[in-house]
């Protein structure tokens, strides 16, 4: 029996931790860095979350949509009624491009927390023609989701200046 339970609790050190593969970027010219998730496919939209000393930007392009800096994005949580909601960070386009970005700290702002750790279950963007597009998650991208968002958070401490 005991080293049944040995081998029980020696498992958890051979086990692999979580993979965190980000992209690395330096600008030629600023020698800044940059660290990215690459392209995260979602339904009815693509997401990269993009990092560098300053700021941590989440970067959606919405299929076919009209954003102004007057547009939303609800998010919601799984098993919640909560909701966040931010406005448009970037410019105005047609292209479908929506940022929100967090200010790149040492402890993370709470709700970037909040987006590490729950799952989110659906993000409603609301363009300039106020109507509502639903992008809902799957459960397989919202593990993604979550683990892209906590590697980015670990990776982009690591750039503060």
């Amino acid at each position: 029996m005991k080293p049944i339970l040995l081998l029980l609790f020696v498992c958890p050190l051979f086990v692999r931790a979580q993979d965190c593969k980000l992209l690395r970027d330096t600008d030629p010219y600023t020698k800044e860095t940059k660290v990215s998730t690459g392209f995260i496919t979602l339904q009815g939209a693509t997401l990269t979350i993009d990092a560098d000393s300053k700021e941590i930007d989440f970067f959606f392009v919405v299929n076919d949509k009209c954003f102004n800096d007057a547009s939303s994005v609800y998010i919601f949580f799984e098993g919640s009624k909560i909701k966040t909601t931010y406005r448009n960070g970037g410019s105005m386009n047609c292209d479908g491009d929506f940022h929100f970005k967090f200010r790149n700290t040492e402890t993370p702002n709470y709700i970037l927390q909040k987006l590490a750790t729950l799952k989110v279950a659906q993000f409603i963007f609301i363009g300039s023609d106020k109507k509502e597009i639903t992008v809902s998650l799957l459960p397989e991208q919202q593990k993604i989701f979550t683990d892209a968002a906590t590697c980015i958070i670990s990776g982009a401490k690591a750039l503060i200046k």
